[in-house]
């Protein structure tokens, strides 16, 4: 480290440790007792009934996030959350016992950004004083099926940075209130236990496992959410014991119509006796199926709290006539989910353990709410395609230096907090929101692209050796889902890609033109031409409505891009490149190094596997009926936004494919397969890629029969799986599902085809242990996915049903555009092979998936009338990374946070035994990573960056094997700072945070 170096340090770690502290001088002037040292005394001897104020306020569901704010729309339902934080922080003033708590940061924000510094003082001292606690403090509460990991943490870390920099340490969350979401995923215990979480509550579980837990006291247990990272991912997690309601009859808010409490003895209508009583036989009963004396009474429900004296008012009356009536058995008083989690932890008891999920999850025998996991699938790829734009914004801007915008990327940031809801991403919000949805995702994506361009340029003028030359201007192509781009089309162009991925990758390119021409590709690193192949589009994709397009072709070439860097390649057209061929109306096999594909008698289309010789699948269209019924009762529920029920226990064939026609070139080879007018696909293999791309059309759905469809692509494998196939959890870990199985209880199956559906955020696999063969379907988005014959991979890929299925959205899951029914286009990768060479096998799978997850991203510059390309690009390639990462560790997170500090998060992307050499330990010197720039100070935190990681210090549980449930060895984590090094260890599954200092490299 250089003298200056050294000195610029010293300056900055001041702003490093104080990172988030903005408040820390106004909390001085209020004498802070939040947290745990807030709660109320329990007392050992009696029941100790724990009211707990609470409300829930989706962010966006039967009305948009402003409608559900400023409380506009109230035909639709009376719901304003601005009065609820009015009315809350006021009845809170009135009286210092009252309590409440608060989870979406979203709302909080947008609340507390139009309040005078009165108010926010009071709400400051209200939290400082552990009367207002901050619960879960993501964005949203999110849905934990069709929501990846990445997005999670950024949803959560995003949130909590709001309330850190506003309200400082009091406003951490401890707990995490998942109390809504439509079965719960083992990746979110783990995301909760790495933020620091003590504990979770949840509020939904299959009926039948509800039953068995309430029999066996089995409702709190520890959630070993990771097998790779042990005990450091173990929560200890409650189910509700009615779901986040009050008692029945005891709801007190201006939506209710329970009595309230009457306490003049002249009214003939005084019912305090009665309802004393009536609260105390509930409280018993609920105690009765848990271990401890302790007892939580969520008393609020959907936007409750609109004029909160009501519900506090009755309340503070239930508490004052059973004090006075029942002192000696009971103990009453208000307090917070934490203050109930920290009374059962100091019980000192022993807890079951849980080592799968809660999906999928029932409500009743004929209500089974995997629908949901391909609900409105557009959308789903919309978010995913959001989180590859903002991580990929976030990385630009660090490695650009950029200073002018930040409130660009906070709004993107906050765009994809919304859309991580668990009525956003999953579909099951009204027509009218997903639009508003997609606007504000829109917008996001926007400023995403803006940033992209102005942090490219910045690059290449930075390291320009003429500083007089400006690059031009660059844009994305929003619209390649349609294979649309106006900047490509018809000009000459240069493109530049940038990768986000921490490794240089080999991507197949995919550009719209208007002509069936030649052209020519040059790499502008060396002028050499880059071999590259003119493919026509598939009619049917020429042909989606609302596609504004000249384009009928896509010129195809392999870009070769360094690791978290750029590279520029120029496009001209009418000078000579390699051009496809042709076939149709006979068979023909198109393949390459590692597969041969046909189309059989049947149209199916054929995959066999060069090597090994015996291993092959089969991939066909199919599609259920939906059931419609009154919804009275549960054997009438219909299939909807929620529910998946089809009518029939197999799934129906389409007729044989209609045509089809062969594109053979040097770089891609295309299967163009029609199978009817409105089901089509392309199925291709490009030169030396050890995948086959599935890239599937479907809709619109015709209903004009009145009956809805769920259609679905299935891979038929002659593998032999024992009922057995693995799903992702959050685009994580893998976890194994049995055909008609739950690990937990004996399963009563009554449906058996949406009761063996799972979420697939990411991944589907099958392997075939005996002849150690491996399947996997990769997906673009969250999706539904099973394995109803072994062997075989089915995917749900979209959804059109007429009739709602009475769960609370109101109308049927009948999406249309541009006055025809939805459009939708997506792809599968499939991947598979022989599994004996574990490591090298499971490094080209688990690359696959995050190069499916994380694309590059192509920025184009339309080449003007005379303009050089030294002019238009001074910078044709350039990497942010000085060396390359070993192979099993990826940056996660490049984020510019605050005050000159960057936010950095490495992962460890193997599990243990996933690979003999990836899934060990590995070091990382992080003095080496970055070109550009030195990493001088360096300090680890929490996965949510909101609290150092040497402080955190979560409560310890006893698991029934009479394991003490505690973190590893401290030591493990450090990092190890030499003259020349930064060190650090990633375990398997590993994730750390870091908040940095860097300086450019010049200096």
């Amino acid at each position: 480290m250089s003298r200056l170096e050294f000195f610029l340090t010293l300056l900055l770690l001041p702003l490093l440790f104080s990172h988030g502290e903005a408040a820390s001088i106004r909390e001085r002037a209020t004498a802070k007792k939040c947290g745990y040292e807030a709660c109320p005394v329990t007392d050992p001897k009696k029941l100790n009934i724990h009211l707990v104020a609470h409300t829930h306020d989706d962010v966006g569901w039967l009305k948009t996030v402003d409608q559900y704010y400023f409380g506009s729309r109230p035909r639709i339902q009376k719901a304003g959350v601005q009065y609820i934080l009015d009315s809350a922080i006021e009845a809170l003033l009135t009286n210092p016992e009252r309590k409440f708590m608060y989870v979406e940061t979203a709302f909080l924000w947008k609340w507390w950004l139009r309040q005078n510094n009165e108010t926010q003082q009071n709400v400051r001292n209200l939290i400082n004083e552990g009367r207002l606690e901050i619960i879960g403090g993501g964005w949203s509460m999110n849905d934990e099926a069709v929501t990846h990991y990445h997005s999670l943490i950024d949803q959560y870390s995003w949130g909590f940075r709001r309330l850190k920099d506003v309200f400082g340490s009091c406003a951490r969350p401890h707990i995490g209130w998942q109390i809504d979401p439509f079965g719960h995923s083992r990746e979110q215990a783990s995301l909760f236990a790495q933020l620091g979480f003590d504990g979770m509550f949840f509020g939904r579980l299959d009926y039948q496992d509800k039953a068995k837990r309430l029999k066996d006291k089995t409702m709190e247990f520890i959630w070993k959410g990771s097998p790779s990272l042990g005990a450091d991912a173990d929560l200890f997690t409650v189910a509700l014991y009615n779901n986040y309601s009050p008692p029945p009859g005891f709801c007190f808010d201006v939506l209710c119509n329970d009595e309230p409490i009457n306490d003049d003895p002249k009214s003939p209508d005084y019912n305090v006796d009665e309802r004393v009583e009536k609260l105390l036989e509930y409280a018993r009963r609920q105690a009765s199926s848990y271990r401890s004396n302790n007892v939580i009474f969520t008393m609020g429900e959907d936007f409750n709290y609109q004029h909160a004296e009501m519900w506090f008012t009755n309340l503070d009356r239930l508490i004052r006539y059973v004090r006075e009536r029942n002192s000696s058995e009971v103990n009453i008083f208000y307090s917070t989910p934490s203050c109930y989690l920290k009374a059962v932890h100091d019980a000192n008891l022993q807890w079951p353990t849980k080592t799968d999920d809660f999906f999928p999850y029932a409500s009743d025998p004929h209500s089974y709410w995997t629908g949901y996991f391909s609900s409105r699938p557009a959308i789903k790829f919309y978010e995913r395609m959001g989180n590859n734009l903002l991580q990929i914004s976030k990385q630009l801007t660090v490695l650009a230096g950029l200073t002018n915008r930040h409130e660009e990327l906070d709004y993107f940031r906050e765009a994809m907090g919304i859309m991580q809801h668990h009525d956003a991403v999953t579909g099951t919000e009204k027509q009218l929101v997903a639009e508003d949805y997609a606007r504000i995702l829109y917008n996001g994506m926007a400023n995403g692209a803006n940033i992209n361009s102005a942090a490219i340029r910045q690059l290449m003028n930075q390291a320009s050796p003429n500083k007089s030359r400006t690059a031009a201007e660059m844009y994305s192509c929003m619209q390649l889902n349609v294979s649309s781009c106006p900047y490509t089309e018809d000009k000459d162009s240069i493109l530049t890609i940038y990768n986000p991925l921490s490794y240089p990758i080999d991507t197949p390119v995919r550009i719209p033109i208007e002509e069936d021409t030649t052209y020519k590709v040059v790499n502008l690193v060396d002028s050499s031409e880059v071999v590259s192949q003119v493919v026509p589009i598939h009619k049917p994709v020429q042909n989606i409505p609302g596609r504004i397009s000249k384009a009928k072709n896509e010129l195809v070439f392999i870009a070769k891009v360094p690791a978290m860097g750029h590279k520029s390649y120029k496009v001209v057209k009418g000078i000579g490149s390699t051009r496809q061929q042709t076939y149709g109306d006979v068979p023909r096999l198109i393949g390459n190094e590692f597969y041969n594909i046909y189309i059989d008698q049947s149209g199916q289309v054929v995959v066999n596997w060069t090597q090994p010789k015996n291993m092959n699948f089969v991939q066909s269209f199919h599609y259920y009926e939906g059931m419609e019924g009154n919804n009275e009762e549960s054997r009438n529920r219909s299939s909807g936004a929620y529910i998946f029920r089809p009518k029939q226990i197999s799934a129906k064939n389409f007729g044989k494919p209609a045509e089809w026609t062969v594109h053979i070139g040097p770089v891609v080879e295309e299967l163009h397969q029609t199978i009817n007018d409105w089901v089509s696909q392309v199925i291709r293999v490009y030169r030396g890629k050890e995948y086959v791309e599935f890239d599937w059309l479907v809709g619109p759905i015709p209903v004009q029969d009145k009956i809805g469809k769920e259609i679905v692509t299935k891979y038929s494998s002659s593998l032999k799986t024992a009922k057995e196939f693995y799903t992702d959890s959050n685009g994580r870990e893998m976890l194994k599902r049995k055909r008609d199985y739950r690990p937990t209880w004996k399963l009563q199956l009554e449906e058996e085809v949406a009761g063996n559906y799972y979420p697939v955020t990411s991944k589907i696999s099958l392997v075939d242990k005996k002849k150690s063969f491996r399947l996997s379907a990769l997906t673009d988005r969250a999706q539904g996915g099973t394995s109803m014959q072994d062997g075989e991979i089915e995917l749900m890929i979209h959804r059109r049903l007429l009739k709602d299925d009475a769960f609370g959205v109101g109308e049927a899951l009948n999406e249309t555009a541009f006055g025809e029914g939805l459009v939708v286009r997506g792809s599968h990768y499939l991947i598979g092979g022989s599994i004996k060479n574990l490591d090298e096998y499971m490094l080209k799978e688990k690359s696959l998936q995050l190069e499916t997850l994380l694309r590059p991203w192509t920025l184009v510059t339309p080449i003007a009338e005379n303009a050089t390309v030294e002019e238009l690009v001074p910078l044709p390639e350039a990497s942010g990374l000085a060396k390359a990462l070993p192979r099993n560790v990826h940056i996660l997170t490049l984020e510019p946070w605050t005050y000159n500090i960057i936010l950095l998060r490495l992962e460890h992307i193997f599990e243990v035994g996933e690979s003999e050499t990836l899934s060990q330990p590995v070091e990382v010197n992080l003095r080496d990573v970055f070109t550009n720039y030195n990493i001088v100070t360096v300090e680890e935190t929490s996965l949510g960056a909101n609290q150092w990681k040497a402080d955190m210090n979560r409560l310890k549980w006893q698991a029934e094997t009479n394991d003490v449930l505690q973190s590893r060895d401290a030591t493990s984590n450090t990092v190890q700072v030499e003259d020349d090094a930064i060190n650090i260890t990633l375990k398997p599954m590993e994730i750390r945070t870091f908040l940095i200092t860097m300086l450019p490299r010049k200096l």
